[in-house]
């Protein structure tokens, strides 16, 4: 059963999309044009080169690489292949080959996606010809990184809405009941000095001060300190999300960040103990401690439960997902496909986070 359905979708899907991104991404195209661009966006390179397409062997095309594109158009009339490929989408650019490799199409660049698509493509070895290509293509693909604009800031497309007024988080707490008599809104974050990657508004405990908010903030690891995120409707009980304590080797302890979950618990009548969520496994917290970090304690955190969900870390589960893609593209080896998905450990992974 799972051979036979998972036949039925192959990975020419990944190579589909995008040339039907082409005419479904809301550009207005016309067919004269060599690539299609929105405005604010700007030509920087074109090159010859040869796709090495997972499904038809190579391809040769011209390749546009614009500040907001990577756009490969083929060149063969018996092909009308078209890649189009946000570069927002790269995660990863690498030279593949070097000036002495030999064999065909064994030098150029191999391009990681964050959609799990490796595009490599094939230039000629005379004159360093990938060079330009490859630093074009580091610098805007990660433009932070060289000071450059993220293309959004760069775009001139013209809309109905201003899109910072889209979302009000004043009018989204309201819908959720909030501030109420046990909840208030913080704007301690406005300029994003207390926690970076936190939002500007935050909901705590009405009995919590700024100050507070403060003291507590430096026991949790970037500032993350415990802030709601959900509340029920209708009993108010509710989740609240924080970073690992900062218990380190000697076991440090803050007293308002310990007086702080209290609060929380009160605060949720209809529970005599708080529930700890923590999604890494055992060992991994533990471990955490040699850097500073750490769990909350049952000595120190009392009233309180702590659970380890057992979820592994980001580069455990791209490992995991790599190897998910690995047997699904570009092709599917039906007669070990149980045990290739059970090598993978995706599927243990997806049980550890759900239950």
């Amino acid at each position: 059963m799972a051979s036979a359905s998972a036949s039925k979708y192959n990975s020419h899907s990944l190579e589909n999309e995008s040339i039907k991104k082409v005419s479904q991404d809301g550009v207005s195209q016309d067919v004269s044009e060599t690539v299609p661009r929105l405005p604010g966006e700007l030509l920087i390179t074109e090159k010859e080169v040869i796709y090495i397409c997972p499904f038809n062997g190579p391809i040769k095309g011209r390749v546009y690489i614009t500040n907001y594109r990577l756009y490969l158009r083929s060149l063969e009339t018996d092909s009308a292949l078209i890649l189009d490929v946000p570069l927002g989408v790269i995660s990863r650019i690498e030279k593949m080959g070097g000036a002495t490799s030999r064999g065909e199409n064994s030098y150029g660049l191999d391009i990681t996606c964050k959609d799990l698509r490796n595009l490599r493509f094939a230039l000629k070895q005379e004159g360093h010809s990938r060079r330009d290509m490859f630093e074009i293509l580091v610098k805007h693909a990660f433009p932070l990184a060289h000071n450059l604009p993220l293309f959004a800031f760069v775009n001139e497309e013209k809309f109905n809405v201003d899109g910072w007024t889209v979302y009000n988080p004043v009018e989204e707490y309201r819908r959720q009941g909030l501030p109420n008599h046990h909840w208030r809104i913080s704007f301690i974050n406005k300029c994003y000095e207390l926690c970076e990657t936190y939002p500007a508004l935050l909901v705590v405990p009405y009995r919590t001060s700024d100050d507070d908010l403060r003291r507590i903030a430096t026991f949790r690891s970037r500032n993350r300190l415990p802030v709601l995120s959900w509340i029920h409707p209708e009993n108010k009980m509710v989740i609240m999300r924080c970073s690992q304590p900062l218990v380190g080797m000697s076991g440090k302890r803050n007293k308002d960040d310990e007086k702080y979950l209290d609060v929380i618990r009160e605060t949720n009548k209809q529970t005599s103990k708080l529930m700890i969520y923590d999604a890494r496994p055992s060992v991994n917290a533990v471990a955490n401690k040699a850097t500073g970090g750490g769990y909350e304690s049952d000595d120190a955190y009392q009233n309180s439960e702590l659970s380890f969900l057992d979820i592994h870390n980001i580069h455990v589960m791209r490992e995991s997902l790599k190897k998910v893609k690995d047997i699904v593209y570009p092709n599917i080896e039906e007669s070990h496909w149980l045990s290739s998905l059970e090598s993978t450990h995706w599927l243990e992974h997806i049980k550890a986070s759900i239950l």
